[in-house]
């Protein structure tokens, strides 16, 4: 493959899939700011047939930014703690199959995600994104204005299940809890590169509106995370080994469908922490 990008929209409301490229290659500066920019765009970018090394995968994820640090509960890779061992089948279920932001539970969630497929099973394992831009714009008037002037608290909501385990342990969850913590959020925050403001809630990790009564915070985000399931938001990806994907978690929400099972999946992430571009012009 060579390096001339072609950048091809799978809706015109989320996702492209960009062709003409090895990501395993040193890419030029020219290279990495057109795939930011497609990224800006579609906020989430799909390769097709990429061999990645571990290595390569977390040196083309780094082109980027400053990546997380080892992830508080999924295991890694031998020798590589920052890329995500994700490793599925009927004994060990995965726990993504719900709408999410990665890691909205902590106080500066990550820019983004790469995420390489490894072994993909034959038939279903497909991953949704949704564009929470789009989730705000359709909102009526009324509710953008409420949730712009919003706050809501985020923990690690089902990952709790994790530390109990079998053996319900309350003093290991109670040791996450105060370890991890929860962080508050805007509800509708602008985005540092484009300006533009989007819906930032999600089912896995959004607890409660802040400064209103339990039953109301209910009503607003069951609200909302309905509208987040409306299809025309959405973009829908069917996984072959060595597909790549890579998103904007600040923009975007993401739902890897769990309908393989017992079927066997393993993927790859690095996720980056800050967006080295952000205060560049573009």
């Amino acid at each position: 493959m060579g390096n001339t990008l072609k950048i091809n929209p799978i809706t015109t409301v989320i996702g492209a899939e960009i062709s003409g490229i090895d990501l395993s290659q040193t890419l030029d500066s020219e290279i990495q700011d057109q795939i930011y920019n497609a990224l800006m765009q579609h906020l989430v970018l799909f390769f097709r047939g990429q061999d990645l090394s571990p290595q390569a995968q977390f040196d083309f994820a780094t082109t980027f930014g400053t990546p997380v640090e080892p992830h508080p509960i999924y295991p890694h890779l031998p020798g590589y703690d920052r890329v995500v061992l994700l490793e599925n089948d009927g004994d060990r279920p995965p726990d993504t199959d719900d709408w999410h932001t990665d890691l909205t539970f902590q106080p500066q969630p990550p820019f983004l995600s790469v995420l390489h497929a490894i072994d993909v099973p034959e038939i279903g394992g497909d991953t949704l994104w949704a564009n929470m831009y789009a989730a705000y714009d359709s909102l009526p008037a009324d509710l953008q204005a409420l949730v712009t002037k919003s706050t809501a608290v985020h923990d690690m909501g089902a990952f709790r299940d994790n530390y109990l385990g079998d053996n319900a342990d309350v003093e290991a969850l109670n040791a996450a809890m105060a370890s991890i913590g929860s962080a508050v959020h805007p509800m509708a925050p602008v985005h540092p590169v484009t300006g533009k403001r989007l819906l930032f809630v999600n089912r896995s990790f959004t607890q409660c509106v802040t400064g209103v009564l339990k039953v109301e915070s209910d009503r607003l985000l069951q609200y909302l995370f309905s509208h987040i399931d409306s299809p025309s938001l959405q973009v829908r990806f069917r996984w072959q080994k060595g597909s790549v994907a890579i998103w904007d978690n600040r923009t975007t929400q993401h739902f890897a469908v769990a309908d393989y099972l017992p079927a066997y999946r393993r993927m790859h992430r690095v996720i980056i922490q800050t967006d080295r571009r952000v205060g560049e012009k573009h």
